[in-house]
C-alpha cells in the first residue's frame, strides 16, 4: 500500500510539473501577443483646437444671433472659404505658424513621461522655427529621476529652437516646477500652486516591532554607502547623516538646474521648499504671467493653427476595469476639496 502511494504522488509530481510547465509557456505567449497587440495599438491622435473653437462659436451664435444676423455671418464665411481656396489654386496659401499642444498630468513615478517623450519626438519631425509648444502641465512632483528626465524631454524642444511654454493652471509643484523652468515663459492661473522647490525623503522602521516578535532581519552589503536609511534594519546616526547628505546633493542639483534656466529669479530666496499661489510666484518671478491655458490658445488662434497632440496607447484589462469602477463611485465624492500641503 505505501509503495502503491509512493508512486502515485511520484506520477503527481510529474503531471502537475508538466502543466507547470505547459502553463508557463501558454502565459509567456500570452504576453508577447499582448505586447504585439499594444505596439500595433499605439498611435499620434491630433486635435484642430482652431476648427473646434469655431463649431463651439458657431453652435453658439445659431441659439442667440437673430436670423438675419446669422446669414449675413453664413455668407462672410462662405466668402472667406472662396477666397482661401482661389488662393490656394493660385499657390498662394497662406501659411500660418503652428502651435502644438502637449498635456501632462503627473504621478508620483511621472510616469506620464512615457506619452511625452513620443509626442515630443513627433512634433520635432514637423515644427519649424516659427512654430511653439504649449505644454498644459499639472503636477505636484515625484521621484527626482522620472521629473528629470521628463524635464530633459521638454529640454530637446527648446535645443532645437522652438519656442516653449508651459501652463499652469493647478499645480506645478517640485518635479512639476523643475519641468514648467524648461520653459521660455510659464503662465499660471491666479489660484495655481507654484514653486516648492525642495527635496523629502521619508520612510518607516519595522525595526522595534521586529525585536518585540523576536525575528531578526539581516542586511548584508558590499559597499559602505550601498544602502543608508532601511525599513527592517537598526538605523544608526552615521546612516542618517549619510542620507540627510544625499538629500541635500539633490537639492543643490535642483537649485541650480533653475538657475540655468531663469538666471533671474533669487533661487535662494525660493528654495525653501515653500509653494506659493499664481500672485504670489508672479511677485516672486516663479511665473512670467497670470493666464489661464484656455485664454492663451483663444488669443493664440486668431493667429495661429493650433493642434493638440496626444500619444494613445490601448488601455489595459485592469485599467478598462479600474475606469468601470470609478464610473460607478458615488458622483458626490468627487466634490471633495483638498489642498496640497
Amino acid at each position: 500500500m505505501i509503495q502503491y502511494l509512493f508512486h502515485y504522488l511520484l506520477f503527481l509530481a510529474e503531471a502537475l510539473t508538466v502543466v507547470a510547465v505547459i502553463l508557463l509557456v501558454l502565459a509567456g505567449i500570452l504576453i508577447l501577443v499582448k505586447q504585439a497587440r499594444a505596439q500595433a495599438g499605439e498611435h499620434i491622435e491630433v486635435t484642430n483646437l482652431n476648427k473646434r473653437f469655431h463649431d463651439m462659436r458657431d453652435a453658439l451664435f445659431a441659439e442667440v444671433l437673430p436670423q438675419a444676423e446669422r446669414k449675413r455671418r453664413a455668407k462672410e464665411d462662405k466668402r472667406r472659404r472662396k477666397a482661401r481656396k482661389r488662393s490656394a489654386k493660385a499657390g498662394q496659401k497662406e501659411v500660418r505658424p503652428q502651435l502644438y499642444v502637449l498635456d501632462f498630468h503627473g504621478d508620483v513615478r511621472a510616469s506620464a513621461v512615457e506619452a511625452l517623450r513620443e509626442e515630443i519626438t513627433a512634433v520635432l519631425q514637423v515644427a519649424g522655427e516659427n512654430d511653439e509648444v504649449l505644454l498644459r502641465l499639472e503636477s505636484a512632483g515625484g521621484m527626482v529621476h522620472g521629473y528629470g528626465l521628463a524635464a530633459s524631454q521638454l529640454a530637446r524642444l527648446r535645443a532645437r529652437g522652438i519656442r516653449l511654454v508651459v501652463a499652469v493652471d493647478k499645480v506645478a509643484a517640485s518635479g512639476g516646477y523643475m519641468m514648467a523652468c524648461v520653459a521660455e515663459r510659464i503662465i499660471a492661473a491666479p489660484f495655481a500652486i507654484v514653486g516648492s522647490i525642495g527635496v523629502v525623503g521619508q520612510l518607516p522602521n519595522f525595526n522595534r516591532l521586529l525585536k518585540d516578535r523576536h525575528i531578526d532581519f539581516e542586511l548584508h552589503t558590499a559597499g559602505q554607502y550601498k544602502r543608508t536609511l532601511t525599513l527592517f534594519g537598526e538605523n544608526t546616526d552615521e546612516a542618517r547623516r549619510k542620507f540627510q547628505q544625499e538629500l541635500e546633493e539633490a537639492h543643490a542639483l535642483f537649485k541650480s538646474f533653475v538657475t540655468d534656466n531663469r538666471p533671474k529669479l533669487d533661487v535662494e530666496s525660493v528654495a525653501t521648499g515653500e509653494h506659493w499661489f499664481g500672485k504670489q510666484a508672479l511677485d516672486l518671478h516663479l511665473v512670467d504671467a497670470l493666464q489661464t491655458s484656455d485664454d492663451y490658445l483663444l488669443q493664440a488662434s486668431e493667429a495661429r493653427d493650433i493642434y493638440a497632440v496626444t500619444y494613445r496607447r490601448p488601455k489595459t484589462l485592469a485599467q478598462r476595469l479600474s475606469d468601470n469602477l470609478t464610473q460607478l463611485r458615488d458622483p458626490a465624492a468627487g466634490l471633495l476639496a483638498s489642498r496640497q500641503g
